[in-house]
């Protein structure tokens, strides 16, 4: 064969080749996008939380983790006996003063987060002092459980400020916690007051607020559970309810 016809010949064969291989790549058949990088759920950036999935039955009950530390028992015990996991938000000065409350909570399977080293009003402080509101008690809860937490509420406050939430995020925590009920059981307005507030309020994927220390709270706790119950909702951890 002549070289010219030669040469002619590959590029006829060429020119098929690439048809070839770009009929496969056309754009009616675009390859499949790559799926987004894995955050690893309640590692993701932190996100000022007020309630979970409104399709699923599950509520948190959520306690400022303070005061007399026989109510603090009296409620973990109520809420074990109804098959109920809570959060409990600890305040740093309480776990210095009950070091063995911690692993108490933990141990029963409900889960411990951070409210701050003394429970001031975190957003009117300035950044300094701030910080060390968190990371001081998150080094007490490390020091006496292996682990900070996953949730950080701010103190004094339904929702951390920016800064705050910013803070919260560089010390290691990836919720912050606010709520969507709040009981007001600290205004001490009888046990029936609490239990009225939350089960008028409570819906699938609620955060409650409520306290260790008030009486009124211990009292209400059993009819709030059995409530729930009746309506078919679980009370599980913050993690659990965002999970």
């Amino acid at each position: 064969m002549p070289p010219t016809d030669r040469r002619s010949t590959l590029r006829t064969a060429a020119a098929g080749l690439l048809t070839a291989v770009t009929a496969g790549c056309s754009p009616a058949t675009p390859p499949a996008p790559k799926a987004p990088p894995a955050t690893g759920g309640l590692r993701a950036r932190p996100a000022q939380i007020t309630h979970g999935p409104r399709d699923r039955p599950h509520v948190a009950l959520t306690f400022h983790g303070g005061g007399d530390p026989a109510t603090a028992r009296a409620l973990l015990e109520t809420a074990e006996r109804h098959g109920a996991r809570l959060t409990v938000l600890a305040v740093g000065t309480w776990l210095d003063e009950n070091p063995g409350i911690a692993r108490r909570i933990l141990d029963a399977g409900h889960e411990l987060g951070n409210h701050t080293q003394r429970h001031l009003d975190i957003n009117a402080m300035p950044e300094a002092e701030a910080h060390a509101e968190i990371t001081e008690c998150a080094d007490r809860l490390r020091r006496l459980t292996g682990s900070i937490g996953t949730c950080f509420r701010p103190s004094r406050a339904t929702r951390a400020s920016p800064l705050v939430e910013t803070l919260a995020r560089r010390a290691g925590y990836p919720l912050v916690l606010s709520y969507d009920v709040d009981s007001l059981d600290f205004t001490a307005p009888g046990a029936a007051a609490v239990a009225r507030t939350v089960l008028g309020e409570v819906r699938a994927g609620s955060v409650v607020s409520l306290h260790f220390g008030y009486a009124d709270t211990v009292a209400a706790l059993p009819a709030v559970l059995e409530e729930l119950d009746r309506r078919g909702l679980r009370a599980v951890t913050t993690t659990e309810l965002l999970s």
